[in-house]
């Protein structure tokens, strides 16, 4: 037989997209091929670029990557160029025409086929097995995230999400439950629970919220340490899910919700299908059932017809919200969403911008005293790396790659991927300062 060609995949966008790079490698591995992930210097013989197709600077970091690697397939460096996510998904017919030098194209959820067209090409027929395979973790790997559906139900007027993914689907529970109690096995401890919209898992197989059973199901799991809630939506919010939180030491007291405005004249026109008025009393509500939640969120500026009455309903919400976490983007027209058909993209680019500065500088504030508040607390970490002179670590209330991080100095006798409980000695707009040695 041939030897095997070691391949590339490099990931791009969100951390969905990184499960599906870390499913392919599982199916890569398990077959005999070599596999490398995002490599500082890919050098392999074959190239799979995992793309997003989300927003258009996402859209053109995509298209930019693609080119450099067929550059490097026009230069000899590269044999083959392969390319599968959201870009390919919304726009194959286009891609295909205008970049015919790569070898195949897959979308988002067809890309294990490449297996098949790998080894016909290759011409090492064989029989691949999809379904007892297990994904290959390119994070540390005391931590995962975790994928429970896929798709998005609930049509915001400028999102793309559901013209690429379609319609919600939701994992089924036994086999979420095998992935954690596996990569428990495996070492991992904590888990980022994603969807692009969690709070709806199940409702497409028996029209109920389920996702309160399910977090409960995965923290009564031996081994999990953490549980993390990404991507929630405030319409209908599924409240037991707060008592879970409350109720398991190993659920955390963190939720990223995605709010994206305040104002009623906004969210109508948004299509979110929330008020005001249930914005300001969910918040409450999470805070009194939940002491001491941090809440990330998402606000977006410049949608159509924003005013500055608008604006400014948003600029005291963000005050009186005071979120742990939060970002904030300008609006940014779709092709094919529903603004992009209907509304006119009229609020200005140098306004749009000027709000954005004005609500991050707002928020830059906020944070500082909510971080330099944590100055004196033991909170529990789990040290992620070592970095420079120091231990890189997260408490409770901190995601991987987004969150401020627990600086620990490296003369300390720390482990990566386990847990201490360190007292809080500085804090800076992005970094917690803490030690080990406080007793």
């Amino acid at each position: 037989m041939n030897k095997k060609p070691t391949i590339d995949i490099i990931t791009l966008g969100c951390s969905k997209n990184l499960v599906d790079s870390e499913t392919l490698m599982g199916l890569f591995k398990a077959h005999g091929y070599r596999v490398t992930h995002d490599s500082e210097n890919p050098h392999g013989d074959i190239a799979v670029v995992n793309t997003c197709g989300f927003i258009e600077d996402a859209k053109q970091e995509s298209i930019d990557t693609i080119l450099e690697f067929v550059q490097a397939k026009e230069e000899g460096r590269l044999q083959q160029l392969y390319v599968m996510g959201c870009l390919s998904e919304r726009y194959l017919a286009d891609l295909e025409a205008e970049i015919p030098e790569v070898d195949g194209w897959y979308g988002k959820f067809n890309y294990k086929e490449l297996l098949n067209d790998l080894s016909k090409k290759l011409d090492t027929p064989e029989k691949f097995n999809f379904q007892d395979v297990h994904r290959h973790i390119t994070t540390p790997r005391h931590y995962a995230y975790l994928k429970i559906a896929e798709g998005c139900d609930r049509h915001c007027a400028y999102c793309a999400i559901p013209i690429i993914t379609g319609k919600h689907r939701s994992r089924p529970i036994q086999e979420i439950l095998n992935e954690v109690r596996y990569l428990v096995s495996q070492g991992t401890k904590e888990f980022q629970v994603i969807a692009q919209e969690l709070t709806y898992y199940g409702v497409d197989i028996d029209g109920k919220q389920h996702i309160a059973e399910l977090i409960e199901q995965i923290a009564a799991i031996e081994g999990v340490e953490w549980i993390r809630l990404h991507y929630a939506y405030p319409a209908h919010f599924p409240w037991d899910l707060l008592r879970v939180m409350r109720e398991h030491d190993n659920v955390c007291n963190y939720l990223d919700i995605a709010l994206q405005h305040i104002s009623n004249n906004m969210l109508s026109r948004m299509q979110r299908h929330v008020t005001k008025e249930e914005t300001y009393d969910l918040i409450r509500r999470m805070r009194h059932e939940v002491p001491g939640i941090h809440i990330r969120t998402t606000l977006m500026v410049g949608f159509p017809g924003e005013t500055d009455e608008d604006f400014q309903e948003l600029t005291e919400f963000v005050k009186w919200a005071r979120f742990e976490r939060m970002g904030a983007f300008a609006y940014s027209e779709e092709d094919g969403t529903y603004s992009a058909m209907h509304y006119p993209d009229d609020v200005p680019v140098e306004v749009k911008q000027q709000r954005l500065d004005k609500l991050m500088r707002i928020q830059q504030n906020i944070s500082a005293e909510i971080e330099q508040a944590k100055v004196g607390q033991i909170l529990r970490v789990i040290i992620d790396r070592q970095e420079g002179d120091y231990w890189i670590g997260r408490t409770e209330f901190c995601s991987p790659e987004v969150d401020p991080e627990v600086l620990i100095s490296k003369s300390e006798h720390l482990k990566v991927g386990a847990f201490y409980n360190a007292r809080i000695t500085d804090a800076e707009e992005f970094d917690l300062y803490a030690t080990t040695r406080y007793e």
